[in-house]
């Protein structure tokens, strides 16, 4: 979800946005999001809280920005308040889901992170093979309760990356040779839109929607579920590293390079 900037508020309402302190912080005072927490299960985190810092930490240290609150949503109806607080509010909408985006656009400066990272549910129904993923949950977290079953789908490399981020970019990981991007495998989401409406995509229905976030990243809407088709693999694999010294070099890629010409389909190199 990218920046929200209509404006719904009665004139001459004092918004978040222009309460700002002598370095042109926004300050939010408790009165302001009195409502929202009223309407939410989650946690309002604001600067000021002890908890701050620690809950706005994502995976690169390096990115340095300040939200100026944080939704810990706590499920999938927090997420519509939110977006009308932002809104209301006029200020930037950021979604964090595992965090592990490498430019940090989990973060914002002055505006509004939905946080999924309690989120993390993933539940599977092993005899249709499918696999119901909240947006905070990270790879690890997915191969831990698929893998039991003697099921995957392709889902990136790393265990902590976000299961949202991969998907909602494309997706790619070690059963992409033979199943296809992580998009290919994605059957459904439930979405949150800008006017905060909870909808329903899949090829069937809302067909536009579900085509846009296969890859176009987070500008369409707050993905608060993701329904993956399941294959059987494992839970038993074999994999290993080799390693050739430098000097070997143009013998070792010459060979991979025919050698992978012919290779099945199950073998990632």
């Amino acid at each position: 979800m990218s920046t929200i900037t209509e404006r719904e508020t009665p004139v001459g309402a004092i918004t978040a946005s222009e309460n700002r302190n002598e370095k042109g912080m926004i300050n939010i005072s408790k009165e302001i999001t009195e409502n929202l927490k009223s309407n939410i299960k989650g946690q309002i985190v604001l600067p000021s809280d002890s908890n701050y810092y620690k809950i706005r930490e994502i995976w690169n240290a390096m990115i340095e920005r300040r939200p100026a609150l944080i939704v810990r949503c706590a499920e999938a109806n927090d997420v519509p308040h939110a977006i009308s607080f932002a809104r209301e509010n006029g200020l930037e909408l950021s979604i964090r889901g595992a965090g592990h985006n490498i430019a940090g656009n989990a973060l914002c400066d002055n505006g509004v992170m939905i946080d999924f990272s309690t989120m993390r549910s993933v539940r599977v129904d092993a005899e249709k093979k499918r696999a119901y993923v909240e947006p905070g949950a990270t790879l690890a977290d997915f191969d831990e309760a698929s893998q039991p079953h003697g099921l995957a789908t392709p889902v990136g490399i790393n265990s902590t990356t976000g299961i949202a981020g991969l998907t909602l970019g494309g997706g790619f990981g070690w059963l992409t040779r033979k199943y296809g991007m992580t998009v290919d495998n994605l059957v459904s989401v439930d979405v949150v839109t800008a006017d905060g409406k909870r909808v329903q995509a899949s090829e069937n229905e809302n067909a536009d929607l579900f085509w846009a976030i296969r890859g176009g990243g987070g500008n369409f809407g707050v993905v608060t579920q993701f329904e993956f088709k399941l294959h059987k693999v494992g839970p038993e694999i074999l994999a290993g590293l080799i390693v050739f010294p430098f000097d070997q070099a143009k013998k070792v890629l010459t060979q991979y390079r025919e050698f992978v010409e012919s290779a099945p389909e199950e073998l990632n190199v």
